[in-house]
């Protein structure tokens, strides 16, 4: 790899849009890794510009860092991904994101109604959940949590 391949710190957290700490930080977590020159600064491989900004994406869908690191250790050490490398990434979070958008329609649908969290204290839990069945389920909100009345 010719020293041109690498980048500073700086410029990889100037190319993503975030601080220089930022950098680092997601450096500490295992999502990049810097080499360093002869006088110990950080150098990064410009692919890690893609990985980063992978990383905000991802952050902002929800997924958490150690999510986040659990995908990104599938790719290829020691050469830049490629876009099937990052096509496989994208369908195992496709995946997670449906099933994301199932659970967030059914809250929204449900939200309104009985939630099976025991409270008894309107009307429709005589219908939804009567002598608080949703109690047996375990604790909280059982029917937003998945679980079916009647069940």
């Amino acid at each position: 790899m010719r020293a041109t391949d690498l980048i500073p710190i700086g410029k990889l957290a100037a190319r993503v849009g975030v601080s220089v700490s930022a950098v680092r930080f997601y450096e500490a977590k295992g999502l990049i890794r810097a080499g360093r020159n002869a006088g110990g600064q950080r150098r990064f491989v410009r692919s890690d510009v893609r990985r980063l900004s992978f990383v905000l994406i991802a952050q902002q869908l929800g997924f958490s860092i150690q999510e986040i690191g659990e995908r990104l250790a599938t790719l290829p050490e020691g050469r830049t991904p490629t876009a099937a490398d990052w096509a496989k990434i994208s369908a195992s979070f496709r995946d997670a994101l449906e099933e994301r958008i199932t659970r967030l329609t059914a809250l929204r649908d449900r939200l309104d109604g009985c939630i099976g969290c025991g409270c008894l204290s309107l009307d429709k839990c005589a219908l939804y959940n009567p002598d608080d069945r949703a109690a047996r389920l375990g604790a909280g909100p059982r029917y937003l949590l998945g679980d079916r009345p009647g069940v």
